[in-house]
């Protein structure tokens, strides 16, 4: 059945947009961690712990923030703000891998190397080391306008020297890693990453104004929208221009994507930190979209711009599936939204309203492809054929998977819930993977695209 919905997925055009970057990925070992505390001092690390910087301005701002996040095995992102740091992040480490990165990057790759029929990506930055970081593949394209027609490259046909180009540094680490943090033994209960992300003004989401006018015949040509990179925006640049103005543009963009033919549109959000910022891409963007894909923690930030921070911090304190439940109806019920998928380490889950012309049973389906191409990504570091899905079919459903199930029916007891459709599974998990980044953007873009092939099977898109 999984298969199959792959093979229907895989009939499908795709638009992706708009965030690419260069991943520079270090394998994290104690000894690293242990030399980093060494160099400040367990005390002001500790001290500067309980400060919980909330971007990067200084090292002590990441070393602080690493260790949290070893301490708690939880995947965290931290925006990087002082391009000034370049020079002592790569002093201080040697890069393990670099490859594609940033949602809109991975997920193109991922989707042109699983052989889909036509995968648009676009990005307005697209240096010559960018482009190189897409496959070489016949079903891959970057729009470009010549001669006032548009045209379709390979993205390694059409960078332009000159433009900037962004690297997000990932620490990834194992479960078991064991450090001291003074007198504190340190044992890493989970695998997982901390995200350097960088954000610096030249890099900037957006649509080049030349490209813009082409967007509804792009959105003719595709069956789904996947779009990310919002938590790029700034608040303020020195320029002049601000969020609203960026904000206005990529509302903009998704108007003029469905203005021919109302091309279902997938926002894949991610943590945006400051608590403004956060509002303005919810309000503006999510009313606009069919579907938005999030991790726990994301849901949870979401809550609370929206007035539940009792809600808000319940997910962030207990992790409760209920909770998390509670908050994806307010959610697509608040936004409008056609469909919520959900992914945790342990569960991914979707929210949708009762009239949804998909089944529990296709939802599922759709989750289980999800997840399956997730654990393949996890078992091979990279899919580069439709062939290493059935990797991901022999990874088992994780220890918690009973305990999810059974939570879940709990939950559905305790709310309301007739006038929706939740679907949860649990998710198939990878013990010692050999990477963990981009397991989200996978996760989503499964789930987004095998969506689409069950409402098209059913005369539905």
């Amino acid at each position: 059945m999984v298969t199959g919905l792959l093979d229907g997925a895989r009939e499908l055009s795709i638009y992706t947009a708009y965030n690419t970057n260069v991943d520079a990925i270090v394998y994290l070992t104690g000894e690293t961690v242990q030399r980093l505390i060494d160099e400040f001092g367990a005390e002001a690390v500790k001290r500067r712990m309980e400060e919980y910087p909330r971007q990067i301005e200084e090292p002590i701002d990441f070393v602080a923030r690493l260790v949290h996040a070893l301490k708690t095995g939880k995947p965290m992102a931290v925006p990087l703000v002082n391009e000034e740091l370049h020079a002592w992040f790569d002093s201080h480490f040697r890069y393990d891998v670099e490859r594609m990165g940033g949602q809109a990057g991975i997920i193109a790759n991922l989707l042109a190397n699983l052989d889909f029929r036509r995968v648009l990506v676009y990005t307005p930055h697209l240096a010559r080391k960018q482009a190189t970081m897409f496959v070489d593949r016949p079903n891959l394209f970057y729009p470009v306008v010549g001669d006032g027609k548009l045209v379709f490259r390979h993205p390694r046909e059409a960078y332009r020297e000159g433009d900037p180009i962004k690297v997000n540094r990932i620490f990834e680490f194992r479960a078991g890693t064991t450090f001291k943090l003074g007198d504190e033994t340190i044992t890493v209960p989970f695998s997982g990453r901390f995200i350097v992300s960088a954000r610096f003004e030249s890099i900037r989401v957006y649509t080049e104004p030349e490209l813009k006018p082409f967007l509804p015949e792009i959105g003719e040509m595709v069956d789904g929208a996947i779009l990310s990179g919002y938590q790029g925006i700034k608040l303020r640049y020195s320029d002049g221009k601000d969020a609203n103005h960026y904000l206005r543009e990529a509302k903009r963009d998704i108007l003029l994507l469905k203005r021919e033919k109302d091309v279902k549109v997938h926002l894949e959000f991610a943590s945006i930190q400051n608590r403004e910022l956060r509002k303005k891409v919810i309000y503006n963007l999510f009313p606009l979209v069919d579907s938005v894909g999030m991790d726990e923690s994301e849901i949870a930030y979401v809550l609370n711009a929206l007035g539940y921070p009792k809600l808000s911090d319940r997910i962030f304190t207990y992790n409760r599936i209920e909770d998390t439940v509670l908050g994806g109806k307010i959610l697509i019920d608040e936004m409008n939204l056609e469909v919520l998928q959900i992914h945790t380490i342990y569960y991914i889950m979707y929210i949708t309203h009762a009239d949804n012309p998909l089944s529990e049973d296709e939802l599922r389906s759709s989750l289980e492809l999800a997840t399956t191409l997730a654990a393949a990504r996890a078992s091979l570091g990279e899919i580069i054929s439709p062939e290493d899905f059935r990797v991901g079919l022999s990874v088992p459903y994780n220890e918690r998977g009973e305990y999810v199930k059974l939570r879940f029916e709990e939950a559905k007891r305790k709310l309301r819930t007739r006038e929706y459709r939740v679907v949860i599974i649990p998710t198939r998990l990878v013990k010692n993977p050999v990477s963990t980044v981009g397991l989200g953007d996978t996760i989503s873009a499964g789930a987004f695209t095998s969506y689409l092939a069950l409402l098209r099977k059913k005369g539905a898109l």
